[in-house]
């Protein structure tokens, strides 16, 4: 290959890149216009798999309408299972009901019960608007989606990236033993975490306490103070960079 022809490739992946930046940064822009006019949220998390009628789904819905009942938002990924159920237990109590929807190629659906609705290529705006929208995370069984979203918000509050908040898990025949194999083996084991992180996980089969424990961590004025206001503004219009990025 000559040196007219790689640097002519390098110009291209540079320029690939570059509308990358800008995709990203739209991502952000939208999820922050519509996030900063929601208020406290309460995220829900758990698997897409989970069933309609299967227990931790009707929990899931009830979880949802109890979240609006106590004025807080709900907050999911926007899919099927879990997500749907909070989702829909939100949408029939007419509260907010907002889905943060991802982009796969299998899996997710956007379930039908969201009032607020945003759309993610990138897996790592998505859980910024996760974690800067929410007061509490209320967790279901679910897989490695569930586990990967609880492992790096207890990362960021045990190195106090965040302000830490309440995680509650609901259901402990699923938790039980994971929370087991944490203090045995990377606590008292391994010495690999410190005792007093166990602290930031709590877990229990109701979610009234699931709700109540987030309710009573919950200072509104500390949550006014530190809530951004909407873009300024019309939102940035970015449809000319996607189409430029599909090409």
């Amino acid at each position: 290959m000559d040196n007219n022809q790689e640097r002519q490739n390098r110009e291209i992946a540079l320029s690939r890149e570059t509308w990358r930046l800008f995709r990203i940064l739209s991502e952000f822009v939208d999820g922050f216009d519509v996030m900063s006019e929601i208020g406290a949220g309460i995220t829900v998390f758990g698997s897409a798999r989970t069933k309609p009628g299967e227990k931790y789904y009707d929990l899931a819905v009830d979880c949802g309408k109890k979240i609006c009942d106590k004025h807080f938002a709900v907050i999911t990924g926007g899919g099927p299972g879990i997500m749907e159920a909070a989702n829909k237990g939100a949408h029939d109590s007419g509260g907010h009901s907002v889905g943060l929807n991802i982009d796969l190629p299998f899996e997710q659906e956007p379930n039908p019960y969201q009032t607020h609705a945003l759309d993610f290529r990138y897996f790592f705006v998505r859980k910024v608007m996760f974690v800067k929208y929410s007061c509490g995370f209320i967790i279901f069984p679910g897989g490695f989606g569930t586990m990967d979203e609880l492992f790096e918000t207890l990362t960021l509050a045990q190195t106090q990236k965040i302000h830490p908040f309440p995680i509650v898990l609901i259901g402990h025949d699923f938790w039980d033993g994971l929370l087991d194999w944490i203090k045995e083996t990377l606590d008292e084991k391994f010495h690999t975490i410190s005792p007093e992180d166990m602290d930031l996980i709590q877990v229990t089969d109701d979610v009234d306490e699931a709700i109540k424990i987030i309710a009573d961590n919950f200072d509104p004025a500390k949550w006014k103070n530190q809530k951004r206001p909407a873009m300024p503004g019309p939102s940035l219009k970015t449809a000319h960079l996607e189409e430029n990025l599909e090409k």
